[in-house]
């Protein structure tokens, strides 16, 4: 009976020292800190008990627009903006995730206050697309596409959106504006 009862206890202290605690912050593939990939829309109100989630609602689901979920601190600051698969869907889970938080970063250590120099030190850039506003330049090694201000740009980039912009173009200084994850 002791050493069945010893055995029990070595076995809970192996399991309880093993466990790995989350960093809420991290950026990888399938999470954002505790936020995965299946993480669904009803479970929004646990993982971010600390914050405020702001559902909006714009009547125009039926439409085919999904309304975006903000996720605040208690202070105020914007830190997430949820896009989930289906509008008005409790079961749907997150489809992107737009980060205005400097504390989320990559496993790399690149977030919104980063640089594209930081950015193309630390990542593969798979491919960059120039759009009206803006150059969304996209890392697939963690589902990741990083927005750049064309004002970041030298000014024969910044009007011409069939011009196709290289890497080598976009300065090392200029900065992210956002950076979003795709699941």
């Amino acid at each position: 009976m002791k050493k069945l009862f010893f055995a029990a206890i070595l076995t809970s202290i192996f399991f309880t020292s093993c466990e790995k605690e989350v960093n809420p912050f991290i950026v990888s593939k399938h999470n954002i800190g505790i936020l995965t990939d299946s993480t669904q829309v009803k479970a929004l109100d646990i993982v971010y008990a600390k914050d405020s989630i702001v559902k909006k609602i714009a009547g125009d689901e039926f439409a085919g627009n999904v309304n975006g979920i903000e996720v605040f601190e208690k202070g105020g600051k914007k830190l997430l903006e949820l896009s989930p698969s289906q509008a008005l869907d409790s079961t749907a889970t997150i489809t992107s995730v737009k980060i205005f938080d400097a504390r989320f970063k990559t496993e790399k250590g690149i977030n919104v206050n980063s640089t594209f120099g930081d950015l193309k030190a630390n990542h593969k850039i798979s491919s960059i697309q120039n759009t009206l506003r803006n150059v969304v330049v996209f890392v697939n090694e963690n589902n990741t596409f990083f927005t750049i201000d064309k004002k970041e740009l030298p000014a024969e980039l910044r009007f011409d959106t069939s011009k196709k912009i290289e890497a080598i173009q976009i300065p090392d200084s200029a900065k992210i504006k956002y950076f979003m994850v795709g699941w």
